[in-house]
């Protein structure tokens, strides 16, 4: 049985583009990264938000729903990529060499 005094608060953090909220909550050891945004209740604030399938983190570092917080860590829910970086990228080199901003052989700059 845990007392008042094991339990731990940790910040459970969403944010939008213009908007963002952080909720505080008070947790036992052994909670769940999952249990914390349940516990924060952040979904009544962010309805779109799908705890089935969101993926969440810790200071930018990814984190599985089943995994335990330690204390001192915050729990961060991230939103859906709108696309893939590597995508966006190859398509920026591309234009690029249409453009003739690069050379098509090497990859390297064109003065």
């Amino acid at each position: 049985m845990t007392s008042e005094t094991d339990k731990f608060e940790v910040d459970v953090v969403y944010a939008l583009p213009h908007q963002q909220k952080i909720i505080s909550v008070a947790v036992e050891p052994g909670t769940r990264f999952i249990e914390a945004v349940h516990l924060s209740q952040m979904v009544s604030f962010f309805p779109e938000i799908d705890l089935d399938t969101v993926k969440l983190g810790t200071f930018s570092r990814q984190v599985k729903h089943d995994d335990v917080i330690e204390p001192g860590q915050r729990v961060e829910i991230y939103r859906p990529l709108i696309a893939d970086p590597k995508d966006v990228r190859r398509k920026r080199a591309e234009k690029a060499k249409d453009e003739g901003r690069i050379n098509k052989i090497t990859g390297a700059k064109v003065s």
